[in-house]
């Protein structure tokens, strides 16, 4: 009996024998739903709790700088990313992917459940003590129109209960960054063994469930946080979450599931490692095709030449994903900078019939975060036209592009997103020079936009949905250059575009290098 035999579990209901090909799924159609349905309901409370933070942060009784408001998304991004790979590594070296995606859901409930009490007024004394008093300013400071001399110094406040947010998005990372590098190959492993058409129907499902709750967040959620009430609106999250980890545990007696088996992390620090003190050695005394091939056992190392193959790939694949670095620093502007920008522009809204001579009542607001929903639903119209209308003509005339071509044209269109962007923000700050602001209230909250309808946005957000399709801010907004930082982020996209291009050339030659080295090698053997 092989060790797989042993730790592997394999489900109590269904068989293991390989279905028709209609039926792919017989025997796994309960643990493929338990992993959707968790996914789905964990992108609900993820875009629940981030949709509308820069909002949460800005108004009362926080009222955090617009500086201050944007960075605590991308703080928090950032550290979900870092967490991933971390992740992976715990997954596959200790705890294996069951165990390890079940422990980060409760650090992520975990953090979800401060939202709600730091929203209410009763609870949030407890955790952030009393709201700290605002700073004398100078009346250079106080018009929401007029920039303020070079010699006159606007002095800010610290921001309020940030100790406890801060630290509550930190586990919320955490729990993020663990689940999201776990659950994909996790739920590969309940479909893989039943061949390659069952894996690419279930993340086509897989997919659809995160795009699904990620517009039931927008939509729903974050129309109750801005136009109802914040407590309510980060309790429904909390709440998606806790079930989307009880759906998760009850789906063990139906998982498919692995123990640790070592970590490809580990083994390519081993490699390089053993790599690096090869180098030390003469050339002469080591001849091989690079360093790397050092560590093999054919060339008097101690790992099979598979690992090592596999850690030269990774080496060579490394550059794609650096250049992929800026594209998600643009991405990310929805959440952040894009969403303060909508914050700043005319929203429309009805009147409150109860209070019709009140200009401050209104009963409905169009949210902000609804624009982030164009991603969404974007990628779920055009993927299904893509695959099924554009990529089989252009496969029929031999012009479908590589992975890495159609990466470089998503980078294309998230930089004309920037663009698009800085543009709109170049309109919007000459309205409000030529013609002041106009007062926009959210709550008990008011925001001094420019006469200038938001769905102007529409366009760069409609670009970073197409991007994706192919590629899968200082103290008052009104007085500083957020149209230089977007052709800042357009500049830089554009310059990594053009690097990519350049590595991707290289890489995308490789293969056929490699067949004319085969080709010569063979008619050299035959001669």
């Amino acid at each position: 009996m092989s060790s797989r035999d042993i730790n592997e579990t394999t489900p109590l209901l269904g068989s293991s024998v390989t279905p028709r090909q209609e039926s792919v799924f017989k025997g796994r159609r309960l643990a493929c739903a338990a992993i959707l349905v968790a996914e789905s309901l964990e992108r609900m409370a993820f875009y629940g709790l981030t949709s509308n933070l820069v909002l949460f942060l800005n108004s009362e009784p926080f009222y955090w700088e617009g500086t201050q408001a944007s960075q605590a998304p991308l703080i928090f991004m950032g550290v979900t990313y870092l967490v991933s790979p971390f992740g992976g590594w715990l997954a596959d070296a200790f705890l294996g992917k069951f165990c390890t995606i079940a422990c980060s859901l409760i650090l992520y409930l975990l953090g979800m459940l401060f939202f709600p009490f730091v929203a209410s007024e009763s609870t949030r004394t407890y955790l952030c003590g009393d709201q700290l008093a605002f700073p004398v300013q100078p009346a250079e400071c106080l018009s929401p129109n007029i920039t303020p001399p070079a010699n006159v110094t606007c002095p800010t406040r610290t921001p309020y209960c940030g100790a406890v947010i801060y630290s509550s998005l930190v586990l919320v990372a955490l729990g993020v960054g663990t689940v999201k590098s776990n659950i994909t190959p996790f739920g590969a492993d309940q479909v893989k063994d039943r061949g390659p058409e069952a894996t690419r129907r279930f993340f086509n499902w897989f997919y659809w469930s995160i795009n699904l709750g990620t517009i039931a967040a927008l939509g729903v959620i974050a129309y109750i946080q801005q136009n109802e009430s914040f407590p309510i609106g980060y309790t429904i999250p909390a709440v998606c979450l806790g079930i989307s980890f009880v759906v998760f545990l009850l789906g063990r007696t139906v998982f498919i599931t692995k123990p640790a088996d070592g970590s490809a992390f580990t083994d390519m620090a081993k490699i390089l490692g053993a790599a690096c003190c090869l180098s030390r050695i003469p050339p002469q005394a080591r001849p091989k095709p690079s360093m790397l091939d050092g560590a093999k056992v054919t060339y008097g190392g101690k790992f099979p030449e598979e690992k090592v193959e596999e850690v030269k790939a990774l080496v060579k694949i490394l550059p794609v994903f650096l250049a992929l670095i800026p594209y998600w620093t643009v991405y990310f502007q929805m959440q952040t900078t894009y969403y303060l920008q909508g914050l700043h522009l005319k929203i429309p809204s009805t009147p409150n019939m109860a209070n019709s001579s009140s200009t401050q009542q209104m009963t409905f607001r169009f949210p902000a975060a609804w624009l982030s929903m164009f991603d969404a639903v974007l990628i779920l119209l055009l993927i299904p036209l893509k695959d099924r209308v554009v990529d089989p003509m252009l496969r029929r005339r031999g012009l479908l592009p590589s992975s890495l071509k159609r990466i470089a044209v998503g980078m294309f269109f998230v930089m004309c997103s920037a663009v698009a962007a800085g543009i709109l923000e170049t309109m919007r700050l000459d309205i409000i020079k030529s013609s002041g602001t106009i007062d926009q209230v959210f709550g008990h909250d008011t925001f001094y936009a420019a006469d200038l309808p938001i769905w102007w946005q529409v366009p760069q957000y409609v670009l970073i949905g197409i991007s994706e399709i192919f590629a899968s801010i200082a103290g008052n907004i009104n007085e500083c250059k957020l149209n230089y930082y977007f052709f800042l982020l357009a500049g830089i996209q554009g310059v990594t575009l053009l690097l990519f291009l350049i590595v991707s050339v290289k890489y995308d030659k490789q293969p056929q290098r490699q067949r004319i080295n085969s080709q010569r090698h063979s008619v050299g053997n035959s001669s």
